[in-house]
């Protein structure tokens, strides 16, 4: 397993510090987010489209470090009922330029749309009563999202990218991993898992579990912590819609490794990561408001170095069985 960063964990900082950074930390890779709800402080999409020349500038500078690119990001949510067609031509054009740098792995959203075609707002549908609810679902799934991602699918396919890696994430149609593979069902393998254990946490989901139903879906990996207040959530549930500036208050936020869960937890991951033979790259993703991102990239660096695996196996039957026994 090898580390990653994605550069939107250390958006305070501009790119090239971002490279030194994640290469005196010992980071291999990078995840570089290219727009939607990322500002995208680090790459002009745009320009690298028309730009051949920055396009290997940005090459150069990333392998001068001795850094991989390992995947862009344009999580967002392209089916908005009124934002959808501006997202969407992000997600397209992400698509494009991982084409034109040969990259094959794309992390982006499901997408969420409205209830209806008269909607102006995403409707996250989370019960099963009232029974409307059943009709607003089919009609997401089958007039909106499985459409669409046919045709992004067809797009990915045409430029070289073979790995759209969906976060399973709240407020989005696939929020876990029955959802995931439904989608994978339908569209194809070219749709894949990017697991992000912190929005597993916080809606009641066991990542370790996941990891195993998910098996070969699973592509990509983010490292992220979420901290449950038990207090607090014994009083409101994980349903918590309060902002981040009563987070003293919230019943869970998300957190730099360790500070939700322990070294051994992150160990099992690791380990559980192995076992459905896993051995890709975990990307850090920083959103702590309590820890500074510098800090707590270096915290989560220093975690990971402690629990994971980072040499490939070299078990062998025979080295336990011993030789073969010779009949007399």
């Amino acid at each position: 397993m090898r580390l990653s960063l994605v550069t939107d964990s250390l958006s305070n900082l501009p790119l090239t510090a971002v490279l030194d950074a994640a290469a005196a930390l010992g980071i291999e890779g990078l995840e570089v987010n290219t727009g939607n709800w990322s500002a995208a402080p680090h790459v002009d999409l745009a320009r690298l489209l028309a730009d051949a020349g920055a396009r290997e500038r940005l090459a150069a500078d990333i392998a001068a470090r001795g850094l991989e690119l390992v995947a862009l990001n344009a999580n967002g949510n392209q089916l908005h009922p009124r934002d959808g067609a501006r997202q969407r031509a992000v997600v397209e054009d992400t698509v494009r330029l991982a084409g034109l740098l040969g990259v094959r792995r794309v992390c982006l959203m499901s997408g969420l749309p409205g209830g209806s075609p008269d909607d102006a707002t995403p409707n996250w549908v989370v019960t099963a009563w009232p029974p409307e609810c059943g009709e607003i679902l089919r009609w997401q799934w089958e007039a909106v999202l499985l459409p669409y991602w046919a045709t992004l699918a067809d797009h990915s396919a045409a430029h070289g990218v073979d790995e759209l890696c969906v976060e399973m994430h709240g407020h989005q149609l696939v929020h876990g991993a029955p959802t995931l593979l439904r989608l994978r069902a339908a569209i194809g393998p070219v749709v894949c898992a990017n697991l992000d254990p912190s929005h597993l946490f916080w809606m009641g989901a066991d990542p370790l579990a996941v990891i195993h139903e998910l098996g070969p879906a699973l592509r990509h990996v983010h490292l992220k912590d979420t901290f449950v207040s038990e207090r607090r959530r014994a009083v409101s549930g994980v349903l918590d819609p309060g902002g981040v500036e009563g987070i003293g208050d919230r019943a869970w936020r998300y957190a730099t490794l360790g500070y939700g869960h322990d070294e051994r937890w992150w160990r099992e991951f690791c380990y559980r990561l192995r076992m459905v033979g896993y051995d890709g790259w975990l990307s850090i993703e920083h959103e702590d408001e309590l820890i500074g991102r510098e800090e707590g990239v270096e915290r989560s660096v220093a975690l990971m170095r402690a629990v994971m695996p980072r040499a490939a196996p070299d078990y062998r039957p025979q080295d336990i069985a011993g030789a073969p026994v010779t009949a007399p």
